[in-house]
């Protein structure tokens, strides 16, 4: 890792997995100097992503993010049920999650608090060297690379035929540029496999915390989560 690395590079990623503003032809611009300075293969990754955001309307930008992560989406932005799915540990995580961005003072707006644009600003914010390893490594690498497998060709078949079957829907797969989204994953990862070493979600043993600074039983309002403490990573 980058003794100097401040990770700031990291909240400027995030406005690529925002839904997309009027100001994302020059947020991408500025994403793609950073990237060609720091991370050159992550630059690479983004290129068509990149080319295809100058060349495109507003509008249809806006139509691309939507049915890629909201309307038939493919994968969603919410790391938390990408990793968890519907277990309770995802409830557990959340809670978590609202504590450190609280305690960063990183304003998620009305994002969840483990959507990816808000862990991304949070990154940056973060005093403590080994949670944001911990971060990074255990949940952000492994579910970037979940949300790619929902863009395997296989997976985008069935997803295909079941939209037709069910919704009679335009299908976002079939258009130009329809997973161009995937480039901008695949860049992210990039990135975070060089500044940080990945915990593969096997090497987790069971009953143990989503992360290591996990927020006490108190701290869940009306739920019923049990505390679990997280096996020391160093």
């Amino acid at each position: 890792m980058i003794a100097t690395q401040t990770y700031e590079q990291y909240a400027l990623m995030g406005d690529v997995f925002r839904y997309p503003s009027k100001d994302v032809k020059a947020q991408v611009i500025d994403v793609v100097a950073m990237l060609q300075s720091q991370y050159p293969e992550a630059a690479l990754a983004l290129s068509r992503y990149s080319d295809w955001v100058n060349e495109t309307e507003q509008y249809e930008i806006e139509e691309v993010y939507a049915k890629t992560f909201h309307v038939q989406a493919i994968c969603y932005l919410d790391l938390g049920f990408v990793i968890f799915g519907e277990d309770y540990k995802r409830g557990e995580f959340l809670v978590n999650m609202k504590r450190e961005q609280a305690a960063a003072n990183n304003d998620c707006g009305e994002e969840l608090p483990d959507n990816l644009a808000s862990v991304l600003t949070l990154l940056p914010k973060i005093e403590d060297d080994n949670f944001r390893e911990e971060l990074a490594g255990r949940i952000m690498i492994p579910a970037l690379r979940m949300m790619l497998k929902e863009f395997g060709d296989q997976r985008m078949r069935i997803r295909t035929e079941m939209l037709k079957k069910k919704h009679n829907a335009l299908i976002l797969e079939g258009q130009k540029n329809g997973n161009i989204y995937k480039d901008a994953i695949e860049a992210l990862l990039i990135m975070l496999n060089e500044d940080f070493k990945e915990i593969a979600i096997a090497e987790v043993k069971p009953n143990v915390d989503p992360l290591r600074a996990a927020a006490p039983v108190d701290d869940c309002g009306t739920c019923n989560i049990t505390h679990i403490p997280i096996k020391n990573q160093k």
